[in-house]
């Protein structure tokens, strides 16, 4: 749960300086690129929290096999998504893309030390 919180937290963060930096550099199209970057690389790694979470009550192998088919799944929704916006010029490419690369990055970190940090009974 602390690593759900923290890469929200840091996604939050990471968003609402991409849209001050990417809205005054680009406007509106900076703007759009920052939601669809945020909502793309945010919501990739806190989906598998979220999806690690659903599982923990299961078996490992439960949870792998979830994780690696949702992982295969945001892929190509990930693909599909980049595939349809081509064609289109409402957003900034530079702002679509600096703020996937730096959301993934940044929540993946933030999670993580979430992870490392949080206090675990150990019993041997």
């Amino acid at each position: 749960m602390r690593a759900l919180k923290f890469g929200s937290v840091a996604l939050l963060i990471v968003t609402v300086i991409s849209l001050i930096g990417w809205g005054a550099a680009a406007d509106l199209a900076g703007i759009w690129g920052v939601v669809i970057g945020a909502a793309i690389g945010g919501g990739f790694v806190l989906l598998t929290v979220v999806s690690v979470l659903a599982t923990s009550r299961t078996d490992p192998i439960t949870t792998a096999v979830v994780v690696m088919a949702g992982w295969l799944i945001k892929i190509v929704i990930m693909l599909l998504v980049l595939w349809v916006l081509s064609g289109m010029t409402f957003y900034d490419t530079w702002a679509l893309a600096v703020t996937i690369i730096v959301s993934l990055v940044i929540v993946l970190v933030t999670e993580t030390w979430g992870v490392v940090t949080s206090r675990v009974t150990y019993v041997s």
